[in-house]
């Protein structure tokens, strides 16, 4: 841009004082012709009154026409110069003298007197228009002198401007070619380097990803190897994963230990404990059969009450068995037609008495089915189990599609539950029934509610007294690869 504009500016003044020259000559030239046409105006008068020819006042007309607009162009060209300006102006007054003076002489008889007499008037303004026309002259000549100097001057600054434009354009358009060049590989090396960069952070990222997964799936022992020296986030992040694992090795290793030492306290306890219990029960059928005839209506009161509790101990302890390993068991991931599970639960701990509605659209779908088995045999031998009334006892099972899982509804027509005890039933060993009318361990739906909890699911009761109970729980839909391989091979 600023070779540009110098080349710009030294043209503009190169054509400026050329157009400045010219107006000089022009100027000059327009001196001298003024001064011939009021040369040749006199001469035609003075001619016209020595010879009485009339053709010399043609020649008087047409350079008196001529004096008026050459002294009108002068003027007009010096507009610009105030001292030129004031002479052009003395100019034309001047011309206006004399034609008013020739005009005068043109009207005399034409006698060598008349024209002598002409000449003599001619001298003194001849020479003041000599003098103008002289000093204008010079100060147009000086003008056009200094004019000269500066037109010679651009002119040979305008082809030294383009040539020295040219070359400084060559040199800044190579360096920027240079310029770009060098930003253009230095483009390309971060770009490599940031694909590089990538490709690393993706690998480390899949291998973080894994053994994500793999935790998932129960596999403590994966750990991230990085081959790379990073000292990044990332390379924090690994260790502190590989950290992770390893704590949540030793902590399940741990954990698998006492699950199997409580596994077998559990087994030496329930056995320890029964043993007593068998020999209480032999003991009062001894009593029964041997002295039959010894015990008093009472006593077989008492004798009946013994066996009861006895039978409720009994329960008891396969009850804690039972919720000890509820939650520890290993899922076994089958496909489940509800329908047909409910009906087989139902021929197990329902009664004939009792009727059996299963509503329609009970879906079939990949499930732990020993854990939901346990969920509808607990709730319905629980609804068996509390039902009260003359009529027939009623139980139905229904279900629907909630998307990501299922929910299951047990409904019984038995006395219900009032509101203020629904979580109070889901505690261990809380039953809301005396235990001398129905013998129960208060473990049933304890269990039912820590089976499905582990499946992450939820259950909760829509009771009221002397309405029925409603046993409402969702159990979610398997999505991976073993439940999918189940399904398939099933």
């Amino acid at each position: 841009m600023g070779t540009s504009v110098t080349s710009y500016v030294v043209m503009q003044q190169l054509s400026r004082y050329t157009q400045l020259v010219e107006h000089s000559y022009r100027v000059l030239q327009q001196t001298s012709d003024l001064r011939i046409s009021v040369r040749d105006a006199q001469s035609g008068v003075r001619n016209y009154l020595l010879m009485a020819d009339t053709t010399f006042l043609s020649t008087y007309r047409h350079n008196v026409a001529l004096m008026q607009a050459e002294a009108d162009v002068l003027h007009e060209l010096v507009a610009d110069d105030a001292q030129q300006h004031a002479r052009a102006d003395s100019l034309r007054r001047f011309v206006a003298g004399q034609l008013r003076e020739l005009a005068t002489y043109r009207s005399f008889a034409p006698t060598p007197p008349a024209a002598q007499s002409l000449l003599l008037r001619e001298q003194g303004p001849l020479r003041t228009l000599k003098g103008v026309l002289l000093r204008l002259r010079r100060h147009e000549d000086e003008l056009l002198r200094a004019r000269n100097r500066q037109q010679s001057l651009f002119q040979k600054l305008a082809p030294s401007a383009v040539v020295v434009s040219a070359i400084l354009a060559v040199i800044i358009v190579l360096w920027l070619f240079r310029k770009i060049a060098g930003e253009l590989h230095a483009n390309d090396d971060l770009r490599l380097q940031l694909t590089r960069t990538n490709l690393d952070m993706a690998r480390r990222i899949r291998a973080m990803e894994y053994l994500a997964r793999q935790v998932v799936q129960g596999d403590y022992k994966v750990k991230i190897t990085d081959p790379g020296q990073q000292h990044d986030r990332l390379a924090s992040l690994a260790t502190l994963l590989n950290q992770m694992t390893q704590a949540l090795d030793t902590a399940f290793g741990a954990l698998e230990n006492r699950n199997k030492e409580l596994d077998q306290f559990a087994y030496v306890a329930s056995h320890d404990l029964k043993a007593p219990l068998r020999g209480l029960r032999t003991i009062v059928k001894w009593i029964e059969e041997e002295l039959p005839d010894e015990l008093s209506p009472q006593l077989r009161t008492y004798l009946a009450q013994l066996k009861g509790r006895l039978s409720r101990l009994d329960d008891l302890i396969d009850g804690l068995l039972t919720y000890a390993r509820a939650s520890r068991a290993e899922r076994q991931l089958e496909l489940v037609d509800v329908a047909r599970l409910v009906r087989e639960v139902a021929d197990l701990v329902v009664p004939p008495s009792f009727a059996l509605v299963l509503a329609p659209g009970l879906p079939t779908f990949v499930a732990d089915r020993l854990s939901l088995q346990q969920v509808f045999t607990n709730l319905l031998s629980n609804a068996v189990k509390y039902y009260v009334g003359e009529g027939q006892g009623q139980i139905t099972v229904a279900g629907q599609d909630l998307g990501a899982q299922y929910e299951f509804r047990v409904q019984d027509n038995g006395p219900g539950i009032a509101p203020e005890h629904h979580r109070k039933v889901f505690l261990l060993f809380q039953t809301l029934r005396d235990r001398h009318t129905a013998e129960s361990t208060g473990i049933g739906l304890s269990i039912v509610k820590k089976l499905v909890e582990d499946q992450q699911g939820a259950i909760h009761i829509e009771s009221t007294l002397g309405q029925g109970a409603t046993f409402i729980f969702s159990w979610p839909k398997e999505h991976t690869a073993a439940a999918i391989s189940a399904a398939a091979f099933s």
